[in-house]
């Protein structure tokens, strides 16, 4: 009988197990956040909704934003998290999306989600430009610090510059779009384009990401990396020989946003997941990476990033980011990809 108690008290544990399981609901995540920032995310919000897996599908921003669109027709994701606003402005602009207002929407600064109501996205953090400069190379080579943009198209920055390729990037693609701002389009004619034209000269290489720029100068294999402040903070915090460099004409910068993908047919773990995803307790882990948070208030001072940071960046206009993305990027690739690193 004991042995009879024992393996009804097994199968019906295997049935509870079987149950849960079934209960649990997988969400596909299409994102750009660094691969050193999914687990914590994750982890976190595996401890408020335990029901609720997440599958990433993870790469560049540029990647991401293409492999979206080429699935428009059989959409692949239930949501998009971390991935930049000019992309989901993008996606938006092709009925891509499901609006919605997370639990705490009202939380969230105006500048830092779309507008309408209920939002098709919202920020979650800002990430913006940073040059990485390696002062023992430089110190070799006898290149100064630079203070501007336009300090990198000195001869002694000569193959010494490494920036993101705007079509993989979102980093790169927020440097272009924010020169041009600063500097003027004129579809294709512009000074922004005419800076880019100079910088070309000096450029060692177009990378595929946005941090590898500041990983390769953190490592002396160039002496300016074009980047983002969170790699360049994790860089410096790590010890490497780079001071962080935010020029002065201002910073071009973006969102990591969150969406929820049109046609999921998870609608509820997804807005459970987006509720999450928009709470201070999701605030507090941005704001462990990146000095400004859709939410003010939330991220504490990081000890490499200026306090007048958010005064530095320039007004960004998403929907022109978005609009002209295509050509911006074509013009780009036929003046400029021939030193871009090979595709993947």
């Amino acid at each position: 009988m004991a042995f009879l108690r024992s393996t009804v008290a097994g199968l019906i544990g295997l049935a509870f197990a079987a149950a849960a399981l079934a209960d649990k609901t997988t969400l596909t995540v299409y994102t750009a956040l660094e691969t050193d920032q999914l687990k914590a995310y994750q982890t976190a919000f595996n401890k408020a909704h335990p029901d609720i897996d997440i599958k990433w599908v993870r790469d560049s921003t540029g990647v991401i934003t293409a492999k979206l669109l080429a699935e428009k027709a059989n959409p692949q994701a239930d949501v998009v998290w971390g991935v930049a606003a000019s992309s989901l402005a993008l996606l938006d602009r092709n009925g891509m999306l499901e609006p919605y207002a997370p639990m705490n929407l009202d939380a969230i600064m105006g500048k830092y989600r779309d507008a309408k109501n209920p939002p098709a996205w919202w920020g979650m953090d800002v990430f913006g430009a940073v040059v990485c400069f390696n002062t023992v190379e430089a110190k070799k080579k006898n290149i100064p610090v630079p203070a501007t943009w336009k300090d990198l198209l000195k001869p002694e920055f000569k193959g010494q510059v490494v920036m993101p390729n705007p079509a993989s990037s979102g980093t790169g693609y927020f440097d272009v779009v924010a020169w041009l701002q600063l500097w003027g389009d004129d579809k294709g004619q512009g000074g922004g384009w005419k800076y880019m034209d100079a910088l070309h000269q000096n450029i060692g290489q177009y990378t595929h990401s946005g941090s590898k720029p500041c990983n390769m100068a953190a490592s002396g294999e160039y002496v300016a990396g074009i980047s983002f402040e969170y790699r360049g903070h994790t860089n410096k915090s790590k010890g490497a020989p780079i001071e962080l460099v935010f020029p002065k004409e201002g910073l071009g910068w973006d969102l990591e946003s969150f969406a929820i993908h049109k046609g999921t047919k998870n609608a509820a773990a997804a807005k459970k997941l987006a509720d999450w995803a928009s709470s201070k307790d999701a605030m507090v882990l941005y704001g462990k990476n990146f000095a400004l948070t859709a939410q003010p208030g939330v991220a504490p001072k990081l000890e490499n990033i200026p306090a007048d940071y958010e005064s530095r960046l320039i007004k960004m206009d998403f929907n022109y980011a978005a609009g002209e993305r295509d050509r911006i990027l074509a013009e780009w690739s036929k003046r400029y990809d021939a030193k871009s690193e090979a595709k993947k």
